[in-house]
């Protein structure tokens, strides 16, 4: 979501003793007795990592190190990162590297992103080692499915049929984003929160609306608004009528730092 910054020269060591609940034993030890693996050995598939600035939502501006997953069930048309999506790339990395490389990069924050990061099987094993070394740490999903994990700000990012491929995609993609049960679960677990919608203009507000209704009882405050685009002129574009959904409809209106300041393309 923001440019990548210089990490420091040298990596710390990561004592991770906490007992993981994101296992089926209640044991006190960091090994997984169903299945005898170390947490500490668990993987997950990134794409990218980078220390910048938060983009958007209520934390846009604060430094942040970004840890990208790769791999996502939808395929919106307009997605900017398919390296992370419809083309996804990277390599598994250890959750001890990456916890240790979040310190390393001196951000208080953390933005667990993707792709979607809710597919990655170590995404509980993730999280709550990032809070136990003191990490504030944001969760950005589309809402499709639901695992254990922890956050301090859950990110949640429904899909309109502006997001809609087209081809063979097109079916699956709908038929994911259009159910909004998982989406009000997750809303459910967490009390600290931001719904983000990627608008194109008003012809989008009416589904915007029913999804609203259909995740239950949320606080319009906590309803953010971006434009749609690839780049900060297409987003300039849009950015006014946007800007005029969420003074009609009382909700937030959030920038796109990253394209402003950066320009789009990895490590944004």
């Amino acid at each position: 979501m923001s440019r990548g910054l210089s990490r420091g020269a040298r990596r710390k060591k990561v004592a991770l003793k906490s007992v993981s609940p994101f296992r089926a034993s209640g044991t006190e030890t960091e090994t997984d007795t169903e299945t005898g693996q170390d947490d500490r050995l668990a993987t997950v598939h990134i794409a990218e990592t980078f220390t910048s600035l938060q983009g958007e939502g209520i934390l846009a501006g604060i430094r942040s190190f970004f840890i990208r997953t790769s791999g996502c069930n939808l395929r919106c048309r307009w997605c900017d990162t398919p390296y992370a999506s419809w083309s996804p790339e990277g390599k598994r990395r250890s959750v001890e590297e990456l916890v240790a490389e979040s310190e390393e990069s001196g951000a208080r924050f953390v933005v667990v992103t993707g792709g979607e990061p809710l597919l990655q099987r170590e995404i509980g094993v993730l999280t709550e080692r990032l809070q136990a070394v003191g990490m504030h740490v944001t969760v950005e999903t589309a809402g499709t499915v639901e695992p254990p994990f922890r956050c301090n700000l859950l990110s949640l990012s429904p899909k309109t049929a502006n997001s809609d491929p087209t081809g063979d995609a097109r079916e699956r993609h709908a038929r994911l984003r259009g159910d909004v049960a998982v989406a009000r679960r997750l809303l459910a677990r967490f009390s600290d929160y931001q719904i983000k919608f990627v608008v194109e203009g008003a012809d989008d507000m009416p589904e915007v609306l029913d999804i609203l209704e259909g995740l239950g009882n949320v606080d319009p405050r906590r309803v953010l608004l971006m434009a749609q685009g690839r780049t900060a002129m297409e987003v300039s574009e849009k950015a006014s009528g946007v800007a005029a959904l969420c003074i009609e409809h009382g909700f937030r209106y959030t920038p796109r730092l990253h394209l402003d300041l950066f320009g789009g393309g990895r490590g944004v």
